[in-house]
């Protein structure tokens, strides 16, 4: 799956998490975006190394639950290590 491939399903996989984890995040939907994006990208070599998966089909489910499944931790990571920013600059 080339490049433009893997940013599509990071866009929808960062949407996906999104929604499974709700709440405010600093930086709006771009930053969440491109989390989604580097989530899938990550979730997909991890899947390979570990797995090892063939991630090179675009409508394969166990790609698409990788890069859901990176979303959700790089999402998680970013909002522990943001804290509380966002919130904060609203109150």
């Amino acid at each position: 799956m080339g490049i433009l491939g893997w940013i599509v399903l990071g866009l929808i996989a960062g949407a996906i998490a999104k929604a499974i984890m709700p709440g405010r995040d600093p930086g709006g939907i771009i930053i969440t975006m491109l989390l989604g994006i580097v989530g899938a990208i990550i979730g997909g070599f991890v899947g390979r190394a570990i797995f090892g998966t063939d991630i090179n089909t675009f409508f394969d489910l166990s790609t698409w639950l990788l890069a859901i499944l990176g979303s959700l931790i790089v999402l998680g990571i970013y909002r522990m290590v943001t804290g509380n920013r966002g919130n904060r600059a609203r109150a």
